[in-house]
Order: structure tokens, then sequence, then C-alpha cells
């Protein structure tokens, strides 16, 4: 029995593992820089306090705070979890087609700013 082969499975190994390891981190998502104007441009304009998606389900969006509270059912965001944050599936569509956000023929976010929000949440949701 040779070595050799053993040899190119451990360097396949490895090769393997150094190419799963990278020391890029997702940068750091800021509510007020990455967040708080996708909110302005797809959001606010419903979810303030006059607002008819505050008037029907309690969602202020106006500020970090508010947005943290949630509606009159519970929170949206579940710092840590995008997944099963309703905030994010309302977003993306993935609850009953009729409640997708925003409504009717506003704008959906883009994939980018979806993927800001999701990154977001799963960073803490921090009011940074």
């Amino acid at each position: 029995m040779t070595k050799r082969p053993m040899v190119k499975i451990s360097w396949i190994l490895i090769l393997f593992f150094l190419a799963g390891c990278s020391n890029e981190k997702p940068s750091m998502v800021s509510y007020v820089r990455d967040i708080q104007p996708i909110l302005q441009e797809h959001c606010i304009e419903c979810h303030h306090q006059k607002g008819s998606g505050y008037l029907a389900s309690g969602l202020d969006m106006s500020s970090h705070q508010n947005l943290m509270k949630g509606t009159k059912y519970g929170p949206v965001i579940k710092a840590g979890d995008s997944i099963s944050s309703t905030l994010v599936i309302l977003v993306e569509g993935r609850a009953d087609p009729t409640l997708k956000m925003p409504h009717g023929d506003k704008n959906s976010l883009t994939l980018k700013q979806t993927k800001k929000l999701r990154l977001w949440i799963d960073q803490g949701a921090l009011q940074n």
C-alpha cells in the first residue's frame, strides 16, 4: 500500500477547508444609514401615526423604537432571526399574497434592499 493517494486526499481536504474559510465578514448594517432610507421610501407613507397602515395594524415605522414595538398583534422583527421576522415574511411575500408589503401598486423592495433588511435583522436589528 502506498501513501501517495492519502497525501492527495489530505491536500484536497486542506484546499476545501481553506476555500471555505474567509476573513471577510458581512459589513455591519446601520439602521440610520441603510434601513431608515428603505423604510422612508417604501413604508412610512402608510406606517406613521396617522397612516392607513398604522390605523389597520398599529405599526408605526417612523422610529427604531416604534418599529421594534411592532403591531397591536405583536412584534414584526425578531432580532437575530430574519427568517422568522414578520416584516421580512411580508416584504418577501411569503405570507398570504394580499398581505405582501408594500400594498397595491407601490414599488416592492429591491432584492438588494431586502437582503440589507435581512442582514440588519440577523445582526441584531440595532439602533445604529
